[in-house]
């Protein structure tokens, strides 16, 4: 991803909660569902630039 396209905190922040919150809240493991919460949101992003490069898809 470029520098440009950084996702923002608050957008990881609420993701890595639903995550947290999702595996019952364990403590002590901030920094592993931050990571994963950015890991899941460039993936998002990068899948769905993907398919507006590859345009409508004709059937």
């Amino acid at each position: 991803m470029e520098p440009d396209d950084q996702i923002p905190d608050e957008e990881i922040r609420a993701r890595a909660h639903d995550i947290w919150d999702r595996h019952h809240r364990p403590e002590g493991y901030d920094l592993q569902f931050w990571l994963m919460a950015k890991r899941e949101l460039e993936a998002e992003r990068k899948s769905k630039l993907e398919q507006e490069a590859e345009g409508p898809a004709t059937t």
